[in-house]
């Protein structure tokens, strides 16, 4: 047996660039073929295998990906820590961090920069919390809107921290109550980007899949260019994971 693989069926691991990335394996009931992707903050290697599928198979796949990999993961921007004098981005645009321990602590927006005060100690976790707060405002609104087009009583609506997903719709299970959720990280983005992934998720509550229906639905209630949004968040999704991690 090869060294990589007989080292990777005790601890699952691939070197990219000289690190050394944890590999993770998921098996899923749907799949049927091996799906590779790298976790958008660049920290693991992902592959979701059939149910039938050898877990060596699934490692060789990736370790014969090794360039394309390294490819993906040199386009990740890096981690940076927000701080004062620093920016961030809200709604597709750069704010200046303009902290002073004499400010109030709770955040407050100016057209340029972001004013907050407090111990510089907790200062990521502040604005964190503020940008989680008003993308769920924002949020609440864009569902409200959609489904008002969909001509679908609103439901509730949540936030999400997923890796890999930008929006997520329930069918409510046994007890029914069907539920909306949005990566908190598109508070960063354009609007119109963020409002393409609510557009997307409401048009699920109609269809559950990704059927023509599906796509003539979500045309009739996304006012903008669906693939302009897409595209955006193919080529610059990774860079909302480059601060708070």
């Amino acid at each position: 047996m090869i060294d990589w693989l007989k080292r990777a069926v005790v601890d699952p691991e691939i070197t990219l660039d000289g690190d050394t990335i944890p590999i993770v394996l998921r098996r899923h009931k749907t799949a049927r073929r091996l799906t590779l992707r790298l976790a958008p903050d660049g920290s693991e290697v992902r592959i979701t295998l059939p149910q039938w599928a050898h877990s060596n198979e699934a490692l060789a796949f990736a370790h014969a990906r090794t360039d394309w990999l390294a490819q993906q993961r040199a386009r990740i921007p890096t981690r940076e820590k927000p701080g004062p004098g620093g920016t961030l981005e809200f709604r597709g645009r750069s704010l200046a961090i303009n902290w002073d321990e004499a400010n109030a602590r709770r955040p407050l927006l100016e057209e340029k920069s972001v004013r907050i005060g407090g111990p510089l100690e907790g200062l990521e976790a502040r604005l964190k919390r503020w940008l989680e707060r008003e993308a769920l405002d924002v949020t609440e609104g864009d569902l409200a809107f959609y489904c008002k087009r969909a001509e679908l009583d609103p439901v509730p609506v949540g936030l999400s921290r997923a890796q890999k997903r930008w929006g997520s719709c329930s069918d409510g299970g046994e007890n029914g109550t069907r539920r909306i959720r949005i990566n908190w990280r598109l508070i960063q983005a354009p609007d119109f980007v963020r409002r393409s992934v609510v557009a997307h998720e409401v048009a699920h509550l109609v269809h559950f899949d990704h059927s023509p229906a599906f796509h003539r639905l979500l045309g009739n209630i996304y006012e903008e260019d669906i693939s302009v949004a897409d595209r955006w968040l193919k080529e610059k999704g990774r860079t909302l994971y480059a601060l708070f991690g």
